[in-house]
């Protein structure tokens, strides 16, 4: 009896996946946090080194222009844009 004792639903392989599944979800939601965060930095200092128009160059204009940056890396790394997201969770799948 002691070894159907052992045997349970809560044994064994079957109760692993999910848990993989999960961490497999947390790494993909860092892995697009990280690609939006390098995209901003990316988008940020090419606004910095473009000459742009500074006629309208204000604080509020600023504050709007970051925003939006931060909107538009967020939207490309929701949906894959440069796939730093995929490279970086395979490289995290690797080490695990």
């Amino acid at each position: 009896m002691t070894q159907l004792a052992a045997i349970g639903p809560g044994n064994g392989i079957a109760a692993q996946p999910p848990q993989d599944a999960d961490q497999r979800a947390e790494l993909a939601r860092a892995a697009k946090a990280f690609e939006a965060i390098f995209v901003r930095q990316l988008i940020g200092t090419m606004r910095q080194a473009s000459l742009g128009d500074e006629l309208t160059g204000s604080s509020a204009v600023d504050q709007f222009r970051e925003l939006s940056d931060a909107r538009m890396a967020d939207s490309l790394a929701d949906k894959g844009g440069l796939g730093i997201a995929e490279l970086v969770l395979q490289q995290l799948e690797k080490t695990k």
